[in-house]
């Protein structure tokens, strides 16, 4: 079984920390009980749910992709709902890492995943690393000859299994060169057109982002914040458990609190 600082310093190898945003909350959050590590569960966000399955399964660290705590807090009780997840997985002894943005931006790490399920050729960060030029925020490729927005909407929807996407801008328009920017990428409108981008593909996009992108000459497809990200948990699992030499699993119990009626 690793000591933590072995299992710490993979998942530092796998998503530097340096790449996450300068806002971001990422690293160790909450130091597990013991020092040596047996048992280690990726998710995209630390629900009750996931958090319960984290104490039945006697896991010693939860890497949580969305960072819990993420802004400082005044106190931790059970009034809150991340107070009793937090209590709930201290008391088992479980620690939390959190690589979010530093994931997202690494090589093999969120968007370059969905650039390769996407089909996306000449892939690039949209900004690039200062050190490390082929990593970075974001990425842009060039989608096949004949691709439209319509076209690239229905892909991503197959490959994510969901069975609606938002798509803002005309469907049958070609999609060109394509940003993606996994979660809420609506907010980095202005990045990705700099970065010359036809159609951006991302989570989440809210209406005034959505014209923003149309004043801007870009389609959006949105395939939902969870589908953009929670895929990604399992090569994450698989690549800590490579590199660690520990067992590592994505969460079975996560579920998009979001639904389609």
């Amino acid at each position: 079984m690793p000591h933590l600082e072995i299992v710490t310093a993979a998942l530092e190898q796998i998503a530097p920390l340096r790449l996450a945003a300068a806002w971001d909350s990422v690293g160790l959050l909450v130091t597990p009980r013991r020092q040596v590590v047996d048992r280690v569960m990726t998710c995209l966000t630390l629900t009750p749910e996931v958090a319960a399955e984290a104490v039945r399964e006697r896991v010693d660290l939860v890497v949580a992709h969305h960072p819990l705590p993420f802004r400082p807090v005044a106190r931790i009780t059970p009034a809150t709902g991340p107070g009793r997840v937090l209590l709930q997985l201290i008391g088992a002894g479980a620690g939390i890492w959190s690589s979010h943005t530093a994931w997202d931006s690494a090589a093999g790490g969120i968007n370059d995943q969905l650039a390769d399920v996407l089909g996306l050729a000449h892939v690039a960060p949209i900004e690039p690393d200062a050190e490390l030029p082929r990593v970075g925020f974001g990425r842009a490729g060039s989608s096949a000859e004949g691709c439209t927005v319509g076209h690239l909407a229905a892909r991503a929807a197959e490959a994510l299994g969901v069975q609606h996407v938002q798509i803002a801008g005309e469907p049958g328009r070609p999609a060109g060169r394509v940003g993606i920017v996994c979660g809420s990428g609506g907010d980095c409108i202005e990045q990705v057109a700099r970065g010359g981008c036809d159609t951006l593909v991302t989570g989440e996009v809210k209406l005034h982002q959505a014209t923003e992108a149309a004043a801007a000459g870009m389609a959006v497809v949105a395939v939902g914040h969870h589908a953009s990200e929670r895929f990604s948990m399992d090569a994450l699992a698989e690549r800590l458990a490579a590199a660690a030499g520990v067992e590592s699993w994505a969460s079975r119990d996560e579920r998009d609190p979001l639904g389609w009626l």
